[in-house]
């Protein structure tokens, strides 16, 4: 009997053991848990901006000049050798800065944004009204052609002082930092033009005059660019515009009363603009997308 109590007592021991020892093993399993969501960066492109931008213009000018006798008021019409039309380049280096303002739909962005530019473009036509064997009507009152003489000559610089744009940006996002955009609207511009007449008197002594005047004009312009996000709120962008002034008056330019001569100058003028540019954005910073 004793014996058998022995053998229930090792029985139940080793029960024991086995049911501890599955347990154990258990508790050591290797235990998994669900990883964290990845973070998705979403750049803001909404909110104002400012910032700065320098580049360089291809621009072309045209001219044209009517003479007219300013005793009588009526035109004259240049003899054949007379040069009324001319064309010239208009190229320099720009400066200047913008400021705008940025609205956001999912992959678009929509905006406004006005620019003001120094220029140092400058261009110049030469012009002349000639002479015939007695003078003619490019020299008014003269009887006699001076040795030398062929005419009234003029010569026209025109200078765009500075200009700027108002313009409305459309533009799709090719990545969350890198959108390109499509833009378009007023254009506007200082053009001072400066006249320099040279002929002669009825009496055959040779004169000339030095003439400026000063215009702002407005035109219109379009083009396109790329704008990419450095940081949060710094982007850097290139930017073609295209830019047309209709014809415009450039200037009336005389050597009355010693000659009874006056040219009327009309111009058109039209610009390739190529520049680059560092924005400002004031907004938040990236936000977390889960």
């Amino acid at each position: 009997m004793r014996a058998s109590a022995f053998k229930a007592i090792a029985a139940s021991a080793l029960a024991v053991m086995a049911a501890t020892s599955m347990a154990s093993a258990a508790d050591m399993a290797p235990r998994y848990t669900k990883a964290p969501p990845a973070m998705v960066e979403v750049w803001n492109w909404s909110g104002f901006y400012i910032g700065g931008n320098a580049g360089y213009s291809w621009g072309r000018g045209h001219s044209d000049v009517s003479y007219f006798n300013t005793v009588t008021g009526l035109p004259i019409a240049p003899p054949a050798g007379s040069i009324t039309s001319a064309g010239y380049n208009m190229d320099g280096a720009i400066a200047g800065g913008q400021i705008g303002y940025n609205w956001q739909a999912n992959n678009w962005v929509f905006g406004l944004e006005a620019d003001a530019q120094w220029s140092d473009e400058k261009g110049r036509g030469v012009f002349s009204c000639a002479a015939t064997g007695i003078g003619g009507p490019c020299l008014p009152g003269l009887t006699f052609l001076p040795p030398g003489v062929t005419g009234t000559s003029l010569a026209v610089d025109t200078h765009l002082e500075w200009f700027g744009t108002v313009r409305g940006r459309v533009g799709v996002l090719a990545t969350p930092r890198v959108l390109f955009y499509g833009t378009g609207g007023l254009a506007y511009g200082s053009f001072k033009t400066t006249g320099t007449m040279a002929g002669v008197t009825p009496a055959g002594i040779a004169v000339a005059s030095v003439t400026s005047n000063d215009d702002i004009r407005f035109g219109w312009t379009v083009g396109a660019g790329v704008e990419g996000k450095i940081t949060n709120n710094w982007s850097a962008k290139l930017e073609y515009l295209y830019m047309d002034f209709d014809s415009f008056r450039a200037g009336s330019f005389t050597l009355a009363p010693a000659s009874a001569i006056r040219a009327d100058v009309d111009t058109r003028f039209h610009d390739h603009v190529l520049r680059v540019g560092l924005n400002y954005t004031f907004g938040g910073p990236v936000i977390a997308k889960y």
